[in-house]
């Protein structure tokens, strides 16, 4: 069985203690390699190769980064089949979703990022009869990136491209639960020709691997995705250390149907919404709000769509949904479910563990839920599940739905469907979120700033403002 390695100074490289933890494959429930469970001397050993490396990357010309940027880039894309059958096995998702989503937006990432840092401008500021102010930015050192689960290579290099962009040199980890595509990455580097020491990827749990980083004085920033606890840990024990942070945590997001809104594309947008990469995305819309006169007529169409919706091994063409990513989080789904029955809620479809045949009976399956008749405050609609669960719920006006919208700790984005503009620019104006989609979801434009509002959480990743958060601006100001 395969013993994955971590990549420091341009180099695979066992972890020092030798410790290694068990990665199972959430299609079958089995383990199929091994993940090193790294520490303190290993993150000790990737900056002082990232110390080494960050006068030699930070001073090369812009163009030069963005070269090898742009070779690692057709480097995965090279490999397409080999990096989306490998998220897949890892993570539990269709290949269908992998190749079509996950990979190329990796590939997009690295790309825009190597081709957005030659047109990275800085800014000067006259001041008439006396002189002239302008704006250096330089990169910030050595930054740490940690990065989820759920979309394991497309975040992480959502992380590390803005960074490698900018000058810095990186001390990365990937989520311990998802490692191998973060783990295939190193080989591409080399071959991309990124000097040892600039890109380093370390594997183990968040407790051992991820808070050396956190707490590492010479690491001077922090880029994270992942949970708002975890989130909270980052910033307390960061903020005294005054670090740089960018913390993308979670999301409850509400899903907004008016009665005038296109209802054919409305519902085929919101099954994907809804249960897309096993609900597994901070973007998901888990908080369905109807307006009355329409909602018989959408319970009845969108549960006869999730009733058809095929849940099978990652490997059949016709599955729309694979596994969850482990069995401790099927568990926490399923528990959901039995707290918002507790809570009062109906059970309109879903709600149960899906057995398939050999090989996959010990899989992690969950079938599509959708649950009405809860409270807009219980917990089953303020806490984030992260799964293949959604709730249905009435309203009459704006100002209730507005109410019920923005009544979570979380605010990350909002979707609104409906065919008055008016309507349209008023809603998207007080609903708490970072990002509104209109008329419909995860139109993703890289340029623009991705993040979220509250509980979910602090900065913007994204366009020009990942790489101002990658950098630090110098003000120099000449006498005339």
């Amino acid at each position: 069985m395969e013993k994955l390695q971590n990549f420091i100074n341009g180099e695979y490289c066992d972890p020092i203690q030798g410790q290694y933890i068990d990665n199972y494959e959430p299609a079958t429930g089995k383990v199929y390699s091994f993940i090193p469970n790294s520490g303190t001397e290993d993150v000790q050993k990737a900056v002082d190769a990232a110390e080494k490396a960050f006068p030699i990357w930070s001073k090369m010309s812009i163009e030069e980064r963005s070269k090898i940027l742009v070779k690692l880039s057709e480097g995965i894309e090279a490999r397409m089949d080999e990096f989306v059958q490998a998220e897949s096995r890892d993570n539990g998702k269709p290949v269908s979703l992998a190749g079509h989503v996950d990979i190329p937006r990796a590939v997009s990432n690295f790309h825009f990022f190597a081709t957005a840092i030659l047109h990275f401008a800085s800014e000067s500021h006259n001041m008439e009869g006396l002189g002239i102010n302008y704006t250096v930015r330089k990169p910030i050192g050595i930054v740490g990136c940690i990065s989820p689960w759920n979309l394991p290579l497309y975040l992480f290099s959502w992380k590390i491209a803005p960074a490698l962009a900018a000058g810095n040199c990186i001390v990365a980890k990937p989520s311990e639960v998802t490692p191998y595509t973060a783990y295939l990455l190193g080989k591409v580097a080399q071959e991309a020709g990124m000097p040892p020491g600039v890109l380093n990827i370390l594997h183990g749990e968040g407790g051992s691997v991820g808070d050396a980083i956190v707490k590492h004085p010479k690491v001077k920033a922090i880029s994270f995705t992942g949970g708002t606890k975890t989130g909270e840990y980052i910033a307390r024990t960061a903020a005294p250390m005054f670090k740089k942070l960018s913390l993308e945590l979670g999301g409850k997001n509400p899903n907004i149907i008016f009665a005038d809104c296109d209802f054919k594309e409305m519902l085929s947008t919101t099954l994907r919404s809804s249960f897309a990469n096993q609900g597994q995305i901070c973007l998901c819309g888990s908080r369905i709000f109807v307006e009355r006169s329409i909602y018989n007529k959408f319970k009845e169409e969108f549960v006869k769509r999730v009733e058809a919706t095929v849940v099978s091994n990652p490997q059949d063409p016709a599955a729309k949904m694979g596994a969850v990513v482990s069995k401790p989080h099927m568990e926490k789904v399923l528990s959901y479910v039995e707290l918002a029955k507790e809570e009062g809620g109906t059970v309109l479809t879903g709600g149960v563990q899906v057995k398939l045949d050999e090989p996959y009976d010990e899989g992690y399956y969950i079938r599509p839920t959708v649950i009405e008749g809860l409270a807009y405050d219980c917990r089953s609609n303020q806490e984030e599940i992260f799964g293949p669960v959604v709730t249905i719920t009435p309203f009459d006006t704006e100002e209730e739905v507005l109410m019920m919208a923005n009544s979570t700790e979380y605010g990350l984005s909002s979707t609104l469907w409906t065919s008055d503009l008016k309507r349209a620019h008023r809603m998207a104006d007080q609903l708490q979120a970072g990002i509104v989609w209109i008329n419909a979801w995860l139109v993703r434009d890289l340029r623009t700033p991705f993040g979220g509002v509250k509980a979910s959480g602090v900065g913007r990743e994204g366009g020009w403002e990942a790489l101002r958060f990658f950098t630090e601006p110098k003000n120099v100001f000449i006498k005339y």
